[in-house]
């Protein structure tokens, strides 16, 4: 039970570090800690799951600021046609999206800039380019930062996937 107590106070902590406008928004969201992995290292991250219609809708609008090493993981139960994507409505920070296979490897990478307009017409969409299952959002810069590109993986689970 302490083990408990004191693991969700670390995971509060570390979601105020996360810089949420809105943190009722993003409080009921579940977190998962996930590896990036590229053929030389690995990078540790924290994300939000949005796995429902409306958590995948609300996705990080409104957010003023997200951690270095925080995102968001978008995660669908079937298939995403290379058509379909993503744009930035109330969406005020510039991001970075990987667009994830079903095991979880990279297979298209793009960046998405905030759009100033109160309309969400006039927002550009930001298609996959590639059949995908999943979408991670991180701050703008931070995969080619890290050297990470298409045919990388990222790996979730329960316990830390990141190995030593």
């Amino acid at each position: 039970m302490i083990v408990r107590h004191l693991a969700l106070l670390a995971l509060s902590a570390l979601l105020a570090g996360c810089g949420s406008a809105d943190a009722k928004d993003s409080a009921h969201l579940p977190v998962a800690q996930a590896c990036f992995v590229t053929d030389t290292t690995q990078h540790p991250v924290v994300l939000e799951v949005a796995s429902n219609s409306q958590d995948r809708q609300k996705g990080l609008m409104d957010r003023e600021a997200l951690a270095e090493n925080a995102g968001m993981l978008f995660s669908y139960d079937y298939e995403r046609s290379p058509e379909q994507g993503f744009w930035m409505y109330q969406t005020l920070l510039p991001l970075d999206i990987a667009f994830l296979d079903n095991q979880g490897v990279i297979v298209s990478i793009r960046q998405m800039h905030p759009c100033a307009s109160s309309r969400s017409n006039d927002c550009p969409s930001y298609p996959a380019g590639v059949s995908y299952w999943h979408a991670v959002e991180m701050n703008a810069g931070y995969f080619s930062s890290r050297q990470i590109e298409a045919g990388d993986r990222l790996i979730w689970v329960q316990d830390s996937p990141c190995k030593p």
